[in-house]
């Protein structure tokens, strides 16, 4: 019974953490450098999926309504638990709060 309330408990703040505030990423190099964003962003967003699924996955579905500033707090606590690697946890933040 302990073990399913601690469990139930790690999934709860894993879900409230995962709402992180989403800087917006503003270029002031101009067009050329306003274009290559998104087309990096999409691929890192894949790249966070692929790694969310690798990592994540095995016990979590991604959330479906959830905060950028919850995404990070969530994922700052599971990055020990799950032993990802700081670009593991900047990749999936990519994913979760684009």
């Amino acid at each position: 019974m302990k073990g399913l309330v601690i469990t139930v408990l790690g999934i709860l703040v894993f879900v409230c953490s995962l709402k992180v505030l989403a800087l917006p990423q503003t270029s002031a190099q101009g067009t050329k450098a306003a274009k290559a964003v998104p087309e990096k962003k999409i691929d890192e967003a894949k790249e966070g999926e692929r790694r969310f699924q690798e990592n994540c996955g095995r016990c979590h579905n991604p959330p479906e309504s959830i905060s950028p500033r919850e995404v990070k707090a969530v994922l700052q606590h599971m990055r020990v638990r799950a032993m990802l690697s700081a670009e593991d946890e900047r990749l999936i933040l990519k994913y979760l709060a684009p």
